[in-house]
C-alpha cells in the first residue's frame, strides 16, 4: 500500500493511501476502508455500484442535453465521478476537496486531468464554497459523497447543508447523496433531504450489499409515465454503459 502526505496538509487531516491487487486501485483515508477505486484499465469508468447509482440524475435529463451542462461532486474521493462527467459525459466538471493529499493522489494515482475550461478541483470546505454566490443555480448535477477517514457518517448531514445543495440548482437540476456509514441514520438523514426539497421530489434506491443507500433529490418534482423510467433506464445503458436496467425495480420515489 503506497502512501502519500503533502507538507501543506493540516495535520488534522488524514494520511491518504493507495492499493491495488493488478486491476483495482483504491484510495484510503488512513484506514482500510475504501474511499474510491479505479479499474486500472479502465480509468474513466465507474467501477463501485454506488458510484453508478450516483448517476441516476442522468434519467431526469434529456442524454442529448448532458453534454456541455455542470456536474459538480462534493467530496473528490478518487475521482470517479468528476472524470466520467468530464471525459465521458464532456461537462463542464466542478469537484470540492478538502484535503489536498487527496487531489495530489487522484492527479498521481488515478488519472484526473488537470484542470482546464471543462475541469476545476476547488479545495476548500464544501460546506462553505456551496454558499459562494458564484455556485447558485448553475449546477445540474450534484454528487455529495462527504465522509471522515471512518466512514462513520456523513460530515455534512443538515437540513440547511441540503438547502445550500438546492440552491445550487438548476430547475431540473438534481442531487445523489451516498448515505453510508455504522453510525449514521437513513431515516433521519432521508428527513432532512425531504424537508429541504420536498417529499415529492425525494427518490430513493435500495441498499448495495456494502450498505450504500442512493438518494437523488430534484429541484424540480416530476413522475415517470408508465414504462417510462424502463425506456430511460435502456436509454442510459445504451449510451454510456451504465447498468441501469437492473435499477427499474431498486429506484423509487420515497412518496408515492
Amino acid at each position: 500500500m503506497a502512501r502519500l502526505k503533502t507538507k501543506s496538509t493540516p495535520s488534522s487531516l488524514p494520511d491518504v493511501s493507495v492499493s491495488d491487487d493488478g486491476e483495482v486501485r483504491h484510495l484510503h483515508l488512513g484506514t482500510p476502508w475504501i474511499q474510491g477505486s479505479m479499474r486500472i484499465k479502465e480509468p474513466f469508468e465507474l467501477e463501485l455500484e454506488y458510484v453508478q447509482r450516483m448517476m441516476a440524475w442522468l434519467l431526469f435529463m434529456e442524454p442529448a442535453t448532458v453534454a456541455g451542462r455542470h456536474a459538480m461532486q462534493l467530496g473528490l474521493g478518487a475521482g470517479a465521478i468528476t472524470k466520467f462527467c468530464h471525459k465521458k459525459l464532456r461537462m463542464c466538471a466542478t469537484a470540492v476537496e478538502l484535503n489536498p493529499q487527496v487531489l495530489a493522489v487522484c492527479r498521481a494515482w488515478f488519472k484526473l486531468p488537470p484542470d482546464g475550461p471543462m475541469l476545476r478541483v476547488v479545495l476548500a470546505d464544501a460546506g462553505e464554497e456551496i454558499r459562494r454566490d458564484e455556485w447558485t443555480g448553475t449546477v445540474d448535477a450534484l454528487a455529495v459523497d462527504l465522509y471522515d477517514d471512518n466512514a462513520a457518517a456523513p460530515v455534512l448531514d443538515s437540513t440547511e447543508f441540503y438547502a445550500d445543495c438546492r440552491a445550487l440548482l438548476t430547475e431540473d437540476g438534481c442531487m445523489t447523496v451516498n448515505l453510508f456509514g455504522r453510525g449514521a441514520s437513513f431515516e433521519q438523514s432521508l428527513e432532512k433531504i425531504a424537508t429541504a426539497f420536498g417529499e415529492d421530489a425525494v427518490w430513493s434506491f435500495k441498499p448495495t450489499r456494502e450498505g450504500n443507500t442512493i438518494v437523488l433529490a430534484q429541484r424540480t418534482a416530476s413522475r415517470f409515465k408508465r414504462g417510462e423510467l424502463l425506456a430511460r433506464c435502456d436509454a442510459v445503458q445504451a449510451r454510456w454503459d451504465i447498468p441501469t436496467r437492473k435499477w427499474v425495480r431498486s429506484f423509487k420515489p420515497i412518496r408515492a
